[in-house]
């Protein structure tokens, strides 16, 4: 073989060898983009559950306390559970939440209160208040547990049932 072709090839194996160092360069640093990206979405996740998390147990403090309406601090908890843990909705004690949404959720809200016949208000109102009566004691079981609860997610233990905190004995300061 020409020595002239031999350089011609060495100079081409080379060329190829820099071409390929700087595409996986390349790629290196946009995998390590991707990653801290994805590490910046996951932290900003929990940093949002955990928001969600705080604002049940204010939520269910609040209900404890009866400085909201029971109806929509089950409502309020039932949506920001939906985001949380959505199967905890299935469980006793907090099902109750699910129990109220679906039997107020066809009552006008905000601008449609507004709007609304003032007769229908009351008869609805009336309704919630007698909903809220039947249900009183399970909202109250339901906002002590939830306020005690440990969300971890495992909510499918193997005994199916959540796991929930005994006030009593806690270290928890919600």
């Amino acid at each position: 073989m020409p020595q002239n072709l031999q350089w011609m090839l060495i100079v081409a194996g080379v060329i190829a060898i820099a071409g390929l160092s700087l595409y996986i360069v390349r790629k290196g640093r946009r995998l390590r983009q991707h990653q801290r990206a994805v590490e910046r979405t996951r932290a900003l996740q929990a940093e949002r559950r955990d928001s969600m998390i705080e604002s049940i147990r204010i939520l269910a403090m609040t209900l404890e306390q009866e400085q909201v309406e029971p109806s929509e601090g089950c409502i309020r908890i039932k949506g920001l559970l939906d985001h949380v843990e959505p199967e905890l909705l299935n469980h006793s004690p907090y099902s109750v939440f699910q129990t109220i949404y679906e039997k107020t959720e066809h009552m006008p809200t905000h601008e449609a209160r507004k709007q609304a016949d003032p007769k229908l208000i009351q008869r609805l109102d009336q309704e919630r208040f007698a909903l809220e009566a039947e249900h009183a004691d399970a909202i109250h079981e339901a906002a002590l547990a939830i306020r005690y609860y440990r969300f971890d997610g495992s909510v499918a233990a193997s005994s199916g049932e959540p796991r929930t905190v005994d006030p009593g004995r806690s270290t928890l300061h919600p």
